[in-house]
């Protein structure tokens, strides 16, 4: 309550409730203590009232605010600076790291669930390398170093089995140092090495792959990979490797030879669009940009081919033909005496030497001519023919056949008045097109190329709001949304300004009391609605209440509003008073009594 309220009520207050203490203390009846606790009760009642009627109490409380407010933030500022000093740890390594830590006092943080650990800025370095000194982190995957403890008189099989978990975990680490690779996990499956060429099984390996978020493998990338896990197992095909991704998603393409694969597709759409980038270059400054459009279709063979041929044909010239093999061969039968006579022993005896002499001329006597009975003459000659071997590979990706379609639109035309009519492409000037289409395609006829150009007109230029109106056009509505924001924005400002900020200010700086003409005598009590304002000020009279109505000037006084309006809450807090303690209230009027007789 103010300072006005206090001076019309407590005075009297005082003096009443202090004659009714001593008349209480004298009479020994219960009507003290209830005067004394009614004065208690009004004083904290008075407190509470000054303490909500002051017009600094916002100001005070926005000051403490904002020194709490800068407060922690200067605290904040005090702490240390974490940053990661190792990320995408397993809870493994992340426990083993901690304990670290802890042993060495260092402060740390955990965030990303555990995943990631965090230490003051200035210790990151040193941290590191004091953990690395301490083998940590160790990576979930063990390699090669595996061998290195190997116990003496241990098993094939169990060394076989070490060697493979060493050959998957050094495959691992170098698959994780992949930038879009978390972590990697590799299986392989090695059969065991038999004698027999039939019997041997390729090894093969799958890999599962979890990625970083937001990250993914390319083709060429997982082919890559495929290729790199194949050749580090030996025999292993890379067609033997399957490679997954966390979700499940099968990332390496198996090729069964029905359709087209991913790289294939890819390669067509390429040459198509090579092509109708060409066709369209050539057009562009013959019917500007945006009046002639093509599409290009193209049919490409995939189909792998192998052919061989071998052809033979008769020579040129068989007298210059190389011989390849020649055979004679010669026979020739002689007459001799056979023996007659009946089947005997004396009949069938050898022939006898001949007892002409061996240099007898012809016809000599004494011995019968030897005459020959066959002569047989074999020749065999075999010559080279001409021969000629073709082994042909046709590459994949050849183009079987081309289509094009273009579309050419009307030509802009202005007569003499300035009048803009779409007219026709001359027939002459279609055939120059196609012929211009055909050499940049590369047109083929024996491939059965097509190409196909149409002379239309376009009607992409056709404003779809022409008969909308003004105020209903997407600009228009765009704008009013962005004013009608702004407004709405100010409109909630005001609004704070008008309910929060203004009375807080007014509060807090109140605005002069008017000025009004001195008064030229103090005898008489000034009225203000018929009150004396003496009892206005609380019953100082006299040159006491012509001070307090004076200012610092000693002209200034309340304006009649105000007086009433305190005047008002004074009455108000009397009858609070009154209604509940009236025995306070009946000791005080009996003390004002006794003084005025």
């Amino acid at each position: 309550m103010d300072s006005s309220a206090n001076s019309l009520i407590n005075p009297d207050a005082r003096m009443g409730l202090a004659g009714a203490t001593a008349g209480a203390g004298a009479t020994g009846q219960p009507e003290l203590s209830g005067a004394g606790v009614g004065g208690n009760f009004s004083q904290r009642l008075s407190g509470l009232a000054q303490m909500r009627g002051n017009p600094r109490a916002p100001l005070i409380f926005a000051v403490a605010v904002l020194v709490a407010v800068v407060a922690g933030l200067i605290l904040w500022s005090r702490q240390p600076d974490y940053k990661v000093l190792y990320s995408n740890l397993s809870d493994q390594d992340g426990g083993t790291i901690v304990t670290a830590l802890q042993a060495a006092n260092i402060p740390y943080k955990l965030s990303d669930g555990g995943g990631a650990i965090l230490v003051p800025s200035e210790q990151v370095h040193e941290t590191r390398l004091r953990l690395a000194s301490q083998g940590l982190p160790k990576s979930g995957s063990v390699g090669f170093e595996l061998m290195d403890n190997q116990k003496f008189g241990i098993s094939q099989f169990a060394e076989q089995v070490n060697y493979q978990r060493a050959l998957e975990g050094e495959l691992e680490k170098t698959i994780q140092s992949i930038s879009a690779v978390r972590t990697a996990r590799v299986h392989l499956a090695i059969p065991k090495p038999s004698v027999f060429v039939r019997e041997r099984e390729a090894p093969s390996a799958s890999v599962m792959l979890n990625m970083y978020p937001g990250r993914v493998l390319d083709e060429g990338q997982v082919a890559a990979i495929s290729r790199m896990v194949a050749s580090a197992v030996p025999d292993m095909p890379a067609s033997g490797v399957t490679i997954v991704d966390q979700d499940g998603n099968l990332l390496t393409q198996q090729n069964s030879g029905a359709g087209l694969d991913a790289t294939q597709l890819k390669y067509r759409q390429q040459i198509e669009r090579n092509t109708q980038k060409r066709i369209d270059a050539i057009l562009a400054p013959l019917f500007g940009a945006g009046n002639a459009h093509s599409q290009v279709s193209a049919d490409i063979d995939f189909s792998r081919t192998e052919q061989t041929a071998e052809s033979y044909g008769p020579n040129a010239n068989p007298q210059q033909a190389a011989i390849r093999s020649q055979q004679t061969s010669t026979a020739t039968e002689t007459g001799q005496s056979s023996v007659g006579g009946v089947p005997g022993a004396l009949s069938n005896q050898p022939p006898q030497p001949a007892s002409a002499p061996i240099n007898a001329p012809n016809g000599a006597s004494g011995a019968a001519p030897t005459t020959p009975v066959s002569d047989r003459k074999d020749a065999t000659t075999n010559y080279e023919l001409d021969k000629t071997v073709r082994h042909y590979e046709l590459p994949q990706g050849g183009i079987k056949r081309l289509s094009v379609a273009v579309v050419v639109n009307y030509m802009r035309t202005v007569d003499a008045k300035g009048k803009v009519t779409m007219q026709p492409v001359p027939a002459d000037k279609l055939t120059q097109v196609n012929q211009l289409v055909k050499d940049a395609m590369g047109y083929d006829e024996r491939r059965g190329d097509s190409v196909n150009v149409v002379n239309s007109a376009f009607t992409t230029d056709i404003d779809p709001n022409a008969d909308v109106p003004w105020w209903r056009t997407p600009d228009m509505i765009a704008m009013a949304k962005q004013v009608a924001t702004y407004i709405g924005i100010g409109i909630v400002a005001l609004i704070l300004y008008l309910m929060m900020v203004k009375p807080a200010l007014r509060r807090a700086f109140p605005p002069p009391p008017e000025a009004v003409p001195a008064v030229a005598s103090s005898d008489e009590p000034i009225l203000l609605d018929g009150i004396p304002d003496s009892e206005r000020i609380g019953g100082v009279g006299g040159a006491e209440g012509a001070a307090a109505l004076e200012g610092p000037g000693g002209t200034d006084l309340l304006t009649f509003e105000n007086e009433k309006h305190k005047f008002e809450k004074n009455l108000e807090f009397a009858r609070t008073i009154a209604r509940q303690d009236p025995k306070v209230v009946a000791t005080v009027v009996k003390n004002w009594v006794s003084d005025e007789r």
